[in-house]
């Protein structure tokens, strides 16, 4: 493991949302302490489970991993120079992934300043967003064949995007918990280099309010599979699944084209979304 100090962008972008610094060690629900491993219910009856942190650690300066990284269940936070408290363009991550690398059972505290960066393929195993900052994870791996797998963990609290996908590849997400939330993920739609991006979403549940699942590019031939997917408390159906846009490189804000299936982009049937 390496440690190194990154500067930050000039680029910013400020969010009226103030976060809560200093997360607290366990999670209290309707004002009872919950164990690790415990099953939360939440008040439309979906059971998510949220682990408890085993001790915190602040982190000044970026966390660069190569290999593996067990994280023991700590809860890492931001101080310092990634320490703001708002969705700064531009911020350094907590982590940085190189190549190949793998992130397991890490809980993020805020501030959590960009989260996670995968330089290439990566895998984020058991990883738990508590409060999204900027984004919980950015995929930046330039070869087509690069694989980034989410797989477990869950995020909470991210005003716009929890996994933003700006490079090329395939992007897995499975059996993760996503709650209070703008986007999911989102393959980048306005980069100014543009790739071709495919996501697929599978056994994830979702927790109300959000606005989508996944956005992609149909004019760079992205594509979007959903499977195994639960919506608990939207009754009106107003969380979108999967939406389409024209994206770009010149970086105005790209148009959205469509949503719902269309067996070309947005890959799924109305039976893969469960809503309770």
């Amino acid at each position: 493991m390496k440690l190194r100090t990154h500067q930050r962008g000039s680029h910013r972008r400020r969010s009226t949302r103030r976060r809560a610094i200093g997360a607290l060690v366990a999670t209290a629900v309707t004002g009872a302490t919950v164990a690790t491993g415990a099953v939360l219910t939440s008040s439309a009856g979906a059971a998510v489970t949220w682990p408890t942190a085993k001790g915190t650690e602040a982190v000044s300066s970026t966390i660069e991993v190569s290999g593996t990284y067990d994280g023991g269940m700590k809860r890492f936070h931001g101080s310092g120079e990634l320490g703001g408290d708002g969705q700064d363009e531009g911020q350094d991550p907590i982590f940085k992934l190189e190549d190949g690398a793998v992130l397991k059972n890490v809980v993020l505290g805020a501030p959590a300043a960009d989260g996670v960066h995968c330089a290439g393929s990566c895998t984020l195993q058991n990883v738990w967003w508590e409060d999204v900052g900027e984004d919980a994870a950015t995929f930046k791996g330039t070869s087509s064949s690069a694989t980034y797998t989410v797989t477990g963990g869950g995020a909470r609290k991210a005003d716009d995007k929890v996994f933003q996908f700006n490079g090329a590849g395939t992007l897995k997400v499975s059996n993760f918990d996503v709650s209070d939330f703008g986007k999911l993920v989102r393959a980048c739609g306005n980069c100014s280099k543009q790739y071709t991006r495919h996501v697929v979403v599978e056994g994830v549940t979702v927790t109300a309010p959000g606005k989508s699942l996944v956005g992609v590019n149909g004019n760079y031939g992205d594509t979007a599979t959903l499977r195994k997917v639960t919506i608990v408390g939207d009754p009106k159906k107003r969380i979108t699944p999967c939406e389409t846009y024209k994206g770009n490189s010149s970086g105005k804000e790209p148009t959205k084209v469509g949503s719902g299936p269309d067996g070309k982009h947005c890959l799924y049937s109305e039976s893969d979304i469960t809503y309770k």
